[in-house]
């Protein structure tokens, strides 16, 4: 996964990242989808709003899909247990630990609040959700002359349907908060290390625990292809070598910046 935020990736021009586990997968997944979603959620056009739409029946079938609310429930009070356990070291930040613990136990209580199966029953019961997920799997299937409720609905003012998507989009504010602070105290458990990479290839003995290898670069011709195990992962930097865009492994030495991160 290319991480396109530079507040992620700030110590390079591009940071790539290979979850390990199912459960940051899907963190992963919903974190891209939110942040398309955030983005087109300021466009007032028809087209701004089919966009949002398409993405925020993406992220209700995710949450439909996966029990994400006990998955985060889970990891949330995890951290915590982890984290209060520094509490009494004297070389941690008393004051900055208690801000995390606060912050992980406010998004813990919400988790809570949040009806089981929300999206599921969203998606069921809304009649304009329903129709558009039923076409959602056709390519132009949510054209005019298909959904003509839906045209009608992307006609009204800007101020009605804006107030419609905040109404679907309420219960992702959450869900959103709770994956971007798990996400960024998973990134930041591991300070990048400098690697190379001899003919293209590199070969990482992992630890059993890592749950994501984030590799950063400074070398925009390149882009690496992580096979990961409970004991290794092999990276292999791969670049474009004819106008038609077919890749292969580059022969050249890379250098590169490399973090294996886990609780």
């Amino acid at each position: 996964m290319l991480v396109e935020s530079s507040s992620v990736a700030t110590d390079a021009d591009l940071c790539f990242e290979q979850p390990l586990n199912e459960r940051v997968r899907t963190f992963l997944r919903l974190e891209h989808l939110i942040a398309r979603l955030r983005h087109h959620q300021i466009d007032d056009s028809v087209l701004g709003r089919r966009a949002t739409m398409a993405v925020l029946l993406d992220i209700l079938n995710v949450l439909s899909r996966h029990d994400i609310r006990a998955e985060l429930s889970k990891e949330l009070g995890q951290r915590y247990v982890g984290l209060e356990r520094l509490t009494d070291h004297d070389d941690v930040d008393s004051e900055a630990l208690q801000r995390i613990l606060d912050e992980l136990d406010t998004l813990g209580r919400q988790m809570q609040q949040i009806p089981p199966q929300f999206a599921s029953y969203q998606l069921r019961d809304n009649e304009l959700l329903n129709s558009l997920n039923n076409r959602n799997a056709i390519p132009g299937g949510s054209c005019s002359f298909d959904l003509p409720a839906y045209q009608h609905w992307l006609s009204q003012p800007a101020r009605r349907t804006h107030e419609d998507i905040e109404h679907w989009c309420r219960r992702i504010a959450p869900f959103e908060q709770a994956i971007a602070t798990l996400l960024r105290l998973l990134r930041e458990s591991a300070t990048p290390h400098p690697a190379t990479a001899d003919n293209g290839v590199h070969i990482h003995n992992t630890d059993n625990a890592t749950q994501m290898i984030r590799i950063l670069l400074d070398d925009a011709s390149v882009y690496p292809e992580i096979s990961a195990g409970r004991h290794r992962a092999t990276i292999r930097f791969m670049e474009y070598h004819d106008a038609q865009l077919h890749v292969r492994q580059t022969q050249s030495t890379i250098e590169f910046r490399m973090a294996c991160c886990r609780f």
